[in-house]
């Protein structure tokens, strides 16, 4: 009686099915909240079987009801199926071994079963007859082990994967810990076509496709296909999908936010869990907790960054990171019931930041909280769609008094800018100080990085990956290849292309109200992060193009390439086409990106998170 099965109940009892059996051991709670007909504040905490029963009787009176309070057991499955004419799955996705058992009793006894799922924003069914394709026969899950039988009953839903263009976060699907996300349209989906499904198999009026046919409607993608799996998943294309599926699940890191403390009552480590996906330069996530009580924390930032180029205007990248997660902290706080405050308390190796967490009931929660795991560089094409000034009026309010915005929407202007990145990349791919990092930083094995950046998210097509993981074998490879060939390929397509391709790039200058000093730029990193969430929030994409502030400052400064004096020259430059482009002196500029609608499904592959025991300090 929980996601689908209780619409299932008060749908066939709207069509004037008279009779039900049904089983359930849960109470309601407030994750039922998103999908389940019987979850509301009235009936928290009551048995979801009391709850659906009183809700069909009240749409008849006269339906003859019997209910089973503890589910369904193995020894109790033919008192269950006891004169039934159909079964209709209602059980939980991962309560895979009573689902078997039940669907090989209803074939034995020759009762006709429907199971169907929520998949997204739509469903996928399937139909089991007698005399036709069993369960086993179709999802092949006999002698395999758990994990085995939930990706194949999962891929055997929906062998045709509608709903993956437009799943936002992957590691919602996460079968190993028994967690998967629904949707209340795609509920009431599956009780719609479960329902007229068991009318015409009941009143033996029309026709219906059992298995191995497969059917899946999406509402969000407008698509509905029936597909025929003769072999069920044994199929070759099925077993191909089961490999690359088994790939993906050994690969795959827990993005869920709350994954690493569920379950804990360690309010600090859930609050710390979810802020730590605030952003940094490279992944870098130069931060460590100290544990100063159950409410406090001293947060440690590095002074210094791993590479020396990157240190200007005495290390701002990393006090910027330092703020966004200080904002992350606030947010995640307050979805706690706790006010966050934090005070600045110097430097020497690192930069110290006490973090306090006040118990507060009346602390409002903040909206932004759903979108700190979700907020991700996007270094892709965007639709050239323009921003309305709604959107507009938004993002320039989340910045507050500490930041201005200056936008640059016109072809020509973002034009100018997209060749001020591929400046900066030639002289980023040409520095020899750059190289070391980038080798640490790009990985070129994992999808989903926890220390660096993947390089299959950095923008560039199959060939150019290819050869740059061969160029950055060593320092003197890539030096000779950039003399022979140049870097302008590289420029055109991880700047120029996306930089056309935006809806905008913007500046973002400090007011004067803005502090001076460490304190002035944690503020204006908080303001940072704020901006970049409430983008998420709109759905929009955002890439930061701090290369090419970092160059052109060094370039304006005189600072930085000690061997390469040719460097400096073109840094030199940089800061002055900086300048006339960005209407701002490099200096003045604390942060510069481009913006706009994706135009591709959500990222597949990105930046993810050390765990949160590797930031504690002992």
């Amino acid at each position: 009686m929980g996601g689908v099965g209780g619409v299932h109940l008060l749908t066939l009892a709207r069509f004037g099915v008279g009779g039900f059996t049904i089983a359930d051991f849960d109470r309601f709670d407030l994750p039922n909240f998103n999908r389940q007909v019987g979850a509301m504040m009235s009936t928290l905490d009551q048995p979801k079987l009391d709850v659906l029963e009183r809700m069909a009787l009240d749409i008849n009176p006269e339906l003859r009801i019997r209910t089973f309070p503890n589910g369904v057991s193995v020894d109790g499955i033919d008192d269950f199926l006891s004169g039934a004419d159909l079964f209709v799955d209602g059980f939980d996705f991962f309560a895979i071994d009573i689902r078997r058992k039940v669907f090989a009793r209803c074939h034995q006894l020759g009762i006709p079963a429907i199971t169907a799922a929520p998949a997204g924003m739509g469903t996928s069914w399937l139909i089991f007859v007698p005399n036709g394709m069993s369960f086993e026969q179709y999802f092949r899950l006999d002698g395999q082990p758990e994990n085995e039988q939930f990706l194949r009953f999962f891929l055997g839903l929906t062998p045709k994967g509608l709903q993956r263009p437009y799943l936002v976060d992957p590691s919602r699907i996460d079968l190993a810990a028994k967690r998967g996300p629904s949707t209340a349209a795609g509920c009431q989906l599956a009780a719609g076509v479960a329902a007229t499904a068991a009318i015409k198999l009941l009143l033996r009026r029309g026709d219906v496709k059992p298995a191995p046919f497969h059917h899946h409607f999406d509402a969000f993608v407008g698509r509905y296909v029936i597909t025929k799996l003769p072999n069920g998943n044994a199929g070759a294309l099925q077993q191909l999908k089961l490999k690359l599926g088994r790939r993906m699940l050994a690969s795959k890191p827990a993005i869920n936010p709350e994954a690493s403390s569920a379950g804990s009552d360690d309010v600090l480590s859930q609050i710390l869990s979810v802020a730590r996906w605030a952003p940094s330069g490279d992944n870098d996530q130069p931060w460590s907790f100290e544990r100063l009580g159950s409410e406090s924390v001293m947060l440690h930032v590095r002074a210094t960054s791993p590479a020396n180029v990157y240190e200007y205007r005495d290390g701002e990248p990393l006090l910027l990171a330092a703020g966004m997660l200080l904002e992350s902290l606030k947010i995640a706080g307050l979805a706690f019931k706790r006010r966050m405050t934090w005070e600045y308390e110097g430097a020497n190796s690192d930069h110290r930041i006490r973090v306090d967490f006040h118990p507060d009931d009346q602390s409002p929660f903040d909206p932004l909280y759903g979108c700190l795991s979700q907020r991700s560089v996007d270094r892709r094409r965007f639709r050239l769609r323009p921003l309305t000034g709604l959107e507009k009026a938004k993002l320039e309010a989340s910045l507050g008094s500490t930041l201005r915005i200056r936008w640059f929407e016109a072809t020509a202007a973002r034009r100018a800018i997209a060749s001020l990145g591929a400046a900066a990349t030639d002289i980023r791919l040409r520095a020899r100080e750059t190289f070391e990092t980038h080798k640490r930083v790009v990985d070129w094995t994992r999808r989903f990085s926890p220390t660096g950046i993947p390089a299959s998210s950095l923008g560039a097509g199959t060939a150019m990956l290819r050869m740059m993981k061969w160029q950055m074998g060593s320092w003197a490879r890539m030096d000779r290849m950039n003399r022979l060939f140049g870097t302008r390929a590289a420029g055109l397509q991880l700047d120029i292309i996306p930089g056309i391709f935006s809806a905008a790039f913007f500046s973002l200058i400090k007011t004067s109200d803005c502090p001076s000093g460490p304190i002035g730029i944690l503020l204006a990193g908080a303001s940072i992060q704020r901006f970049w969430l409430t983008a998420t929030q709109l759905g929009l994409s955002l890439q930061p193009a701090l290369a090419t502030v970092i160059f052109a400052s060094l370039g304006a400064s005189g600072s930085g390439f000690t061997e390469q004096q040719d460097l400096r020259i073109k840094a030199g430059q940089l800061a002055d086409r900086f300048q006339t482009a960005v209407q701002v002196a490099p200096a003045d500029c604390i942060f510069l990106g481009r913006i706009g609608q994706p135009a591709f499904a959500p990222v597949s592959s990105r930046s993810v998170r050390r765990p949160l025991s590797e930031l504690f300090r002992s």
